[in-house]
């Protein structure tokens, strides 16, 4: 399975976010973003960002298995993408909710047709 070629600019957009208080003392939260395939579609690729105070591994899991899961997780997801925002984590909870929206809209903005979370 090949990866996107929009991969390397979808890397590009992320790594133009700061995250101020990144590293802080009670900073718990992180963004995360899944590679989601829908191979039912001529091989269509996207996007999903998210946000937790979980580890973001644990997280996807989560979404795997259907616990408070994002339906295009559940079903398209196929990894985590940590080098498009390990930049960024850990950060304070009302960081990582305005990173979480400003992300996903400049991925879709940068050139990913399909975006999901971010709200």
């Amino acid at each position: 399975m090949r990866e996107p070629e929009w991969l390397a600019k979808a890397e590009e957009v992320a790594r133009c976010f700061r995250a101020t208080t990144k590293n802080q003392r009670s900073a718990r939260h992180s963004v995360y973003i899944v590679l989601l395939h829908d191979p039912a579609k001529a091989g269509r690729w996207g996007l999903y960002v998210g946000q937790t105070s979980r580890d973001p591994d644990w997280r996807f899991d989560q979404h795997k298995t259907g616990y408070k899961a994002s339906g295009a997780v559940k079903r398209f997801g196929v990894r985590l993408l940590p080098r498009l925002v390990d930049h960024l984590n850990p950060m304070m909870q009302w960081e990582s909710l305005e990173i979480e929206a400003a992300l996903a809209n400049a991925l879709h903005d940068g050139g990913v047709a399909w975006v999901e979370g971010g709200h």
